[in-house]
């Protein structure tokens, strides 16, 4: 299968690209200010994303419909070669770790029970900057029954899932992290080499504007973890960065109307997760299996995602 064109003048948009791109009025204006995006240029740099992957050497297929194009654009405020630079690793990661970022059945039993425990929830309400919002429970996912790539596999199916929306594009992600339950068990599920390659894939290559992170209810012995965690990420997310001492403390910035019940909001968690995983996954579990058609030859790329000197996992990590 090749890589998908669209036959269009110079002037020309398709109707389709048309229905893709319509923001609301306080949208639009977010996007002008924040990303310096208008129609014009949006338009020139549809065409010019979609002109580059026609001629990439290397990739095989990819999608080239507009939302898929307009994550990496949006995230990369419409910087081309920055743009282009992160579809090449989207693209590669997928296939250098295809234990982490392919496989989106909504029906496999392993990706639903993880879901249905209530693990990664993403919130129905948007936060005060009208970000989408993603809670994760830790304590809701067995160690001892699901692994690191099992973890990893639901969040990127779960964004998958989220990464089209135009206005999670523009106003980016917020991330609540209740780390109440973490156990030494949960921290063993990943070697030192596996944390780093994920933490530079989520900051490299995923196509994300990640605006705000929350942890909360941290336990003492995991400090030194969450230190070496934050000390991965690059400057600009370890400022993003936040911890709570509790979960009073996260609802001072966070407003609890947002979150379930069980955190001050005002609906049950099973509601939320019957409410968002279903409605989201209605008709695109069959678009989340087609992202593995996507293929780029990794031939001269693996080196750059290769760990260097990291060697070693989480036992050997000294912790209080």
């Amino acid at each position: 299968m090749g890589v998908e064109k669209i036959e269009l003048g110079e002037n020309e948009i398709s109707q389709e690209d048309k229905a893709a791109c319509l923001l609301r009025e306080e949208l639009r204006l977010v996007a002008k200010t924040e990303l310096r995006e208008d129609d014009a240029i949006r338009t020139h740099a549809l065409r010019q994303m979609r002109d580059w992957i026609s001629k990439h050497p290397d990739i095989e297929y990819c999608r080239t419909d507009a939302p898929f194009l307009l994550r990496f654009l949006r995230t990369k405020k419409f910087c081309m070669p920055l743009a282009q630079e992160m579809l090449e690793r989207y693209l590669t990661i997928r296939q250098i770790y295809p234990h982490w970022f392919s496989r989106f059945d909504v029906l496999d039993p392993t990706l639903s029970a993880i879901l249905d425990s209530g693990y990664l929830i993403p919130l129905p309400e948007r936060d005060e900057y009208g970000r989408c919002v993603l809670l994760a429970c830790i304590g809701k996912f067995d160690p001892h029954k699901y692994t690191s790539a099992d973890m990893a596999r639901v969040h990127s199916m779960v964004v998958e899932l989220l990464m089209d929306d135009p206005e999670n594009q523009v106003r980016g992600y917020t991330y609540v992290n209740d780390d109440s339950g973490l156990s030494m068990s949960h921290v063993t599920l990943w070697s030192l080499n596996d944390l780093r390659s994920i933490i530079r894939c989520i900051q490299n290559s995923t196509p994300m504007r990640h605006k705000a992170t929350h942890f909360f209810n941290v336990p003492n012995f995991a400090n030194k973890v969450f230190d070496f965690v934050v000390s991965l990420m690059n400057e600009k997310l370890k400022n993003r960065v936040t911890f709570h001492s509790n979960v009073d403390d996260m609802k001072r910035v966070i407003d609890p109307k947002i979150l379930p019940r069980e955190y001050g909001g005002e609906i049950p968690t099973a509601d939320l997760i019957c409410n968002a995983i279903e409605e989201a996954t209605v008709g695109e579990a069959e678009e989340l299996l087609a992202l593995d058609k996507m293929k780029i030859n990794v031939r001269n790329k693996k080196m750059e995602f290769e760990v260097n000197d990291m060697a070693g996992s989480f036992r050997k990590l000294e912790v209080d």
